[in-house]
């Protein structure tokens, strides 16, 4: 079971690593999806390596805080604006948006790093 989720997380990591090449800052959403599909992809063969494990879902979890709490960034999205669909238009064409997709995409690689490590101990 373990191996088909880690099958699947790699998959869609590899996709949305290739989806933001197109990206403003693709500099940093490409290695940040290539990392956690590299740590899947050798979870899915055995190979746990908890110390970078451990840095990634930290890195992971700062970066996804400062977007929370970023001007134009989920908190905002929350209360200022109201939470508007984020999947009206694939442009993200307001901050708020964008920040707010990223703040999930992080949460989604940090929670499959976590099932990992947990699976790991």
């Amino acid at each position: 079971m373990l191996i088909a989720l880690n099958i699947l997380f790699l998959l869609s990591f590899l996709v949305f690593a290739y989806l933001n090449l197109n990206d403003i800052d693709w500099y940093l959403w490409v290695p940040i999806y290539l990392s956690a599909a590299i740590c899947c992809g050798m979870a899915a063969f055995g190979k746990f390596y908890s110390l970078a494990y451990i840095l990634l879902i930290a890195f992971y979890l700062i970066y996804a805080a400062l977007l929370f709490f970023q001007k134009d960034g989920v908190r905002d999205w929350l209360v200022k604006y109201n939470k508007p669909s984020l999947v009206e238009s694939m442009q993200a064409t307001k901050p708020y948006i964008e920040k707010t997709r990223e703040f999930f995409g992080l949460l989604i690689i940090t929670g499959a790093l976590l099932i990992n490590y947990f699976a790991a101990q």
